[in-house]
């Protein structure tokens, strides 16, 4: 398999020109100058033809996401729905899934978004308990132990795939082969994957999966893909309806049969388009050699750090993603994200209500996090590791 063209790559995105360094794609990547044509071209469209009369025009755009999003997943484009956000479309979701009652048990790794976590408290407070499933020797998420908790009362397992606080890869597919066995519902958090490695809902056999695409897909905020396995679409009873969702036919109305039974009317068809091409340029590329190359280069970016006294990375796991967790001694994680960014290079800084349950039982505060993307080069991490090494001085 070729590798990727590092430099053509930078060439194409304004934010490689502009003289910042940025390592901050976990939080949000920088969009190619052809992502932003798509926008701008439907927001000009809109502004020229009148934005409901554009609308025509931007379906075609959004159903063109949508096939791509399918082909990037390996699932049917019936499938996926589009939101405002990966919460948003996360929440949308499990509060389909009905009333909870007493003694309802809810499954998580010990690594949960903590967004997820605060959605969950409805569910408590109708009586169901969420309970950590406990972690292996290497800090992941440990199947077997899944494995001996399940019984009548679980009524869900949530897993979040990639933590935004470390590099840590927990085994999704050995944790969706356990979940499908029980035949209990099976959501996955995948906001730092989509786009970072390869994702095959069919082989993890989740019954969700959701992603934002201002991530490692390099879209724009504000958008977000929602996967619901066709199957189980009929256990999700969406409180929120419109007339795409939940159209009127003669007998009343209907909720839509596949996954825009999660999409309202109103959505913005300009940034669609822009994630639209976003997902197609993946494509294109190759996610298996977008994630051979975010391998290499966070190699290379953690043996730098180990480098540099004072520093402690804070990996769990076998093996790692391109997100770095680490601490520089005599430093507080956001005071030295702020300093980074005086000196233009972008690092993202995560306290505990991002991960509460794994940062409380690691004693950790805040970590700082250097996340990569085939965009960086050995320029990039030169002038991180020399700014790491001044600050430190």
């Amino acid at each position: 398999m070729t590798r990727l063209d590092i430099q053509h790559l930078r060439e194409r995105t304004p934010g490689c020109q502009s003289g910042i360094v940025h390592f901050n794609h976990a939080g949000a990547s920088l969009p190619s100058q052809a992502t932003l044509d798509a926008i701008i071209e439907q927001l000009q469209r809109e502004a020229r033809d009148g934005p409901m009369e554009a609308g025509e025009h931007g379906a075609v755009l959004v159903e063109k996401a949508r096939r791509a999003a399918a082909q990037l997943l390996n699932a049917p484009a019936a499938s996926i729905a589009f939101a405002s956000s990966g919460s948003a479309a996360w929440n949308i979701a499990f509060q389909a899934l009905g009333a909870w009652q007493p003694g309802d048990r809810i499954l998580v790794g010990r690594h949960e978004w903590g967004g997820n976590l605060a959605s969950m408290e409805l569910a408590v407070q109708a009586g169901a308990r969420v309970e950590v499933i406990p972690c292996d020797a290497t800090g992941a998420t440990c199947p077997q132990a899944l494995a001996s908790m399940i019984d009548a009362q679980v009524k869900l397992i949530d897993l979040t795939w990639l933590p935004a606080n470390g590099g840590l890869i927990n085994p999704a597919e050995a944790i969706g082969a356990i979940a499908r066995r029980h035949a209990i519902p099976y959501f996955i958090d995948a906001g730092q994957a989509v786009g970072q490695l390869p994702v095959d809902v069919q082989a993890l056999q989740c019954d969700v999966l959701k992603s934002a695409g201002r991530k490692h897909l390099r879209g724009p905020r504000g958008t977000a893909l929602l996967y619901v396995r066709a199957e189980f679409l009929q256990h999700l009873n969406p409180a929120q309806r419109d007339v795409l969702s939940a159209p009127w036919s003669a007998s009343g109305y209907d909720l839509r049969n596949d996954a825009r039974r999660f999409e309202t009317s109103e959505a913005s068809y300009a940034l669609l388009a822009g994630l639209g091409n976003a997902l197609q340029e993946m494509n294109h590329l190759g996610v298996e050699r977008v994630w051979g190359q975010v391998l290499r280069t966070s190699a290379r970016v953690r043996e730098a750090l180990r480098q540099i006294p004072g520093v402690s990375l804070h990996d769990l796991g076998a093996s790692h993603s391109g997100l770095i967790a680490f601490n520089l001694a005599g430093w507080d994680a956001f005071e030295l994200k702020r300093r980074l960014g005086l000196k233009r290079i972008n690092i993202g800084a995560n306290g505990v209500a991002y991960t509460p349950l794994d940062m409380h039982a690691r004693g950790l505060d805040s970590v700082a996090r250097i996340s990569v993307s085939p965009l960086n080069n050995d320029d990039d991490i030169e002038r991180l590791m020399a700014a790491l090494q001044e600050l430190r001085d």
